[in-house]
């Protein structure tokens, strides 16, 4: 990858790692107003602690030795996952849902179709960290190419 693609990568999913820590602060002043508190501070937390997980992957970015395919996966992977899953738990605290987070969500409940939804973006979520993860720990652990 050149220089120029990797820096762009790293200042954009720092970027992405950013909005999501503001966004999940934004999302913490509006606990009291969800139809599930608990599951609004699951999202706040949520938001704050995958920020910090997309700055941690920029800051790391450019000791990722993957192809220029794999490291646009793994960009899109993790900025998916870590934003798919926030907007899930946000849905799920505004719609009172409660299939994807029993725990958080116990005492109430919503349509199937916003249950899906939920569903849809938590498991999706899920997936697409574990494949971004098993990237950057292959990318990792491979030698540095030189020259």
């Amino acid at each position: 990858m050149t220089a120029i693609k990797e820096r762009v990568y790293t200042r954009q999913i720092i970027f992405a790692g950013v909005l999501l820590f503001f966004l999940g602060l934004l999302n913490g002043m509006a606990i009291p107003s969800f139809t599930n508190p608990k599951l609004g501070l699951s999202a706040h937390l949520s938001a704050l602690q995958h920020g910090l997980v997309l700055i941690v992957f920029g800051l790391i970015w450019n000791r990722i030795q993957l192809s220029d395919k794999g490291l646009k996966w793994c960009y899109w992977l993790s900025t998916y996952s870590m934003y798919g899953i926030w907007i899930g738990l946000v849905l799920g605290a505004a719609w009172g849902t409660i299939s994807g987070t029993p725990m958080a969500g116990a005492g109430f409940g919503s349509t199937i179709e916003k249950e899906a939804v939920v569903n849809f973006f938590l498991n999706t979520g899920a997936v697409a960290i574990v494949i971004a993860a098993i990237q950057i720990l292959y990318g990792l652990g491979q030698k540095i190419k030189v020259g």
